[in-house]
């Protein structure tokens, strides 16, 4: 199969620059794949009303950026254990005919000084187009795959991926938009962060950053500390201190209309214990709202359990036992940073914005509806 070339992502066609895309055909597969520092996966599916629906999926962590803190370079290790679950996404994509893809890299790619030879090599063993994106187009991606969530009385909203390598911010203003068009105007975002001028209100970005400290660089950097609460702290303090060049940083107490969306494993992870799923849920964790006090009590629960506690918890699993503290220690950072009494849990991301903008770019998703009431 010759994997169809990738479109930019988020790019909604401008009928006087170039002609639009040929429809996709009813039903059409779409394929999302994001391979980040620690993991790969991969969504399969079809659009459906304003949302999709998944036909297939896959998830596997692979460890690809271990090492990388202490040689600047990709492990011929950890890139054969990406290229083997690669191959696995290449076999999915052909038993399913899938025609429309992109398949990304982010942080730990960005930084490898060797990360061109390996995306040859994927090439090579696999046949499938994998690129780099920048940091700038991870964060719009997931910011647009949160759209949904946003509530209608929002005015100022705070969107945070916690990734493997990275953490990525998103400052939005929205209080001049309708609130019946809030999601919406998240969705144009998919064009860009700098809007063009228009009649329409529109979302307007006040400042985002890409932290170059994730679950498992953050974790990488405090290796060397024994106890488990200091390094816990360490990694908090460390972490607050990148945001010194965030302008809202200096805001302090957050306006009104204030909404944090958290987008990330450690996010879902701190959700499901909170809910105290013996088995995850995604619609249960999906949407949630969860208290400061609630996200805290989590968090401290998993202080008190320790590195043998944890590892032996199935509320954590075991592909995120040793990463969960680093996450959290990012989690609290932030609700330290800007003092609120909830946050929005959204068990989606950068997989989801890639199939939304490949499909709003195709025009086959119908216009999103806003959400009713706050999500409890």
């Amino acid at each position: 199969m010759a994997p169809r070339r990738p479109r930019a992502a988020g790019a909604i066609p401008k009928p006087v620059e170039r002609a639009a895309p040929t429809p996709a055909e009813p039903g059409e597969l779409y394929a999302a794949l994001d391979l980040g520092t620690n993991s790969c996966r991969m969504l399969i599916a079809r659009p459906k009303g304003d949302q999709f629906q998944v036909v297939d999926s896959f998830s596997k962590a692979v460890q690809l950026g271990q090492g990388l803190e202490a040689s600047g370079r990709l492990s011929r290790s950890s890139m054969a254990r990406t290229v083997q679950a690669l191959q696995i996404c290449r076999r999915k994509i052909e038993t399913h005919g899938v025609r429309r893809m992109r398949l990304v890299a982010t942080e730990a790619y960005r930084r490898a000084g060797n990360a061109r030879d390996f995306i040859r090599y994927v090439r090579r063993e696999t046949g499938l187009p994998l690129e780099i994106i920048p940091p700038e187009e991870e964060a719009r991606l997931a910011v647009i795959s949160c759209a949904s969530l946003v509530n209608p009385g929002t005015e100022q909203l705070l969107v945070v991926d916690i990734g493997g390598g990275s953490t990525e911010l998103v400052w939005i203003d929205i209080s001049y938009v309708p609130p019946g068009d809030r999601p919406r105007a998240i969705m144009r975002l998919s064009g860009g962060f700098s809007q063009p001028e228009s009649e329409i209100p529109s979302a307007r970005v006040v400042d985002w950053i890409s932290v170059p400290l994730g679950v498992a660089t953050l974790k990488d950097q405090f290796g060397d500390v024994e106890d488990d609460a200091a390094r816990f702290a360490l990694m908090s303090w460390f972490f607050e201190e990148k945001l010194a060049d965030f302008s809202p940083y200096a805001s302090g107490t957050p306006q009104e209309g204030f909404q944090v969306i958290g987008t990330s494993g450690t996010v879902t992870t701190v959700a499901a214990c909170h809910l105290g799923l013996k088995r995850y849920d995604r619609n249960r964790v999906d949407g949630l709202t969860m208290t400061s006090g609630e996200i805290d009590a989590v968090i401290r629960s998993f202080l008190t359990l320790g590195p043998e506690g944890r590892r032996a918890d199935p509320r954590i699993g075991r592909d995120r036992h040793t990463l969960i503290m680093s996450g959290a220690a990012i989690l609290q950072a932030l609700m330290r940073v800007w003092p609120t009494d909830r946050m929005s849990v959204a068990d989606r991301g950068l997989r989801e914005g890639l199939l939304y903008a490949q499909m709003a770019e195709d025009g086959v998703l119908e216009e999103m509806k806003p959400i009713v009431g706050e999500i409890e």
